[in-house]
C-alpha cells in the first residue's frame, strides 16, 4: 500500500484534481451567468433611455408640424390685412416653436445618454475576473 508520506495518495482534507476541476467549472459557469445578467440589465437601461429620447423627438415633430401649419395660417391672415388676427396667430406659432425646441433638445440629450448601449459594469467585471484568474495562475 502506498502511503500519504510518499505523495501518491491525497490526504483526506484535500480535494482531488477532478473535484477541483469540477468546482472550477461550476464556479466559472455561475460567474458567466452572473455577468450575462448584469450585461442584460445595463443594456435594458440604455434601451429604455433611447426609447424615451425617441418619444420626445416624436413629440417635437408633432408640435413642429402644427407650428408650421400655424405659421402658414399666419402668413395667409397677415396678407389679408387684419393686423390683430395675424399677431395672435404668430404668438401661437412662437409658443409651439418653443415647445418644439425644448422637446427636441430633451430628446437629443436622452438619445446621447443611452447610445451606444454598452454594459460598462459587466465589461469592467469581466476584466477584473480575467485579471484575478491571471494572478491565480502565477
Amino acid at each position: 500500500m502506498v502511503t500519504a508520506s510518499h505523495g501518491t495518495v491525497p490526504p483526506t482534507d484535500q480535494q482531488s484534481i477532478g473535484q477541483l476541476l469540477g468546482r472550477l467549472s461550476e464556479q466559472s459557469s455561475k460567474l458567466v451567468r452572473s455577468e450575462i445578467e448584469l450585461a442584460k440589465a445595463e443594456i435594458s437601461t440604455s434601451v429604455k433611455k433611447v426609447g424615451i429620447g425617441a418619444g420626445l423627438l416624436a413629440g417635437a415633430a408633432f408640435f413642429g408640424f402644427f407650428a408650421f401649419a400655424v405659421l402658414l395660417a399666419t402668413a395667409i391672415i397677415a396678407l389679408s390685412g387684419q393686423m390683430a388676427l395675424w399677431l395672435a396667430a404668430l404668438l401661437v406659432a412662437v409658443v409651439l416653436l418653443v415647445l418644439t425646441v425644448v422637446l427636441a433638445l430633451l430628446g437629443k440629450k436622452r438619445l446621447d445618454d443611452g447610445a451606444p448601449p454598452t454594459p460598462e459594469r459587466a465589461v469592467e467585471n469581466v476584466k477584473l475576473d480575467v485579471d484575478a484568474v491571471k494572478e491565480g495562475l502565477h
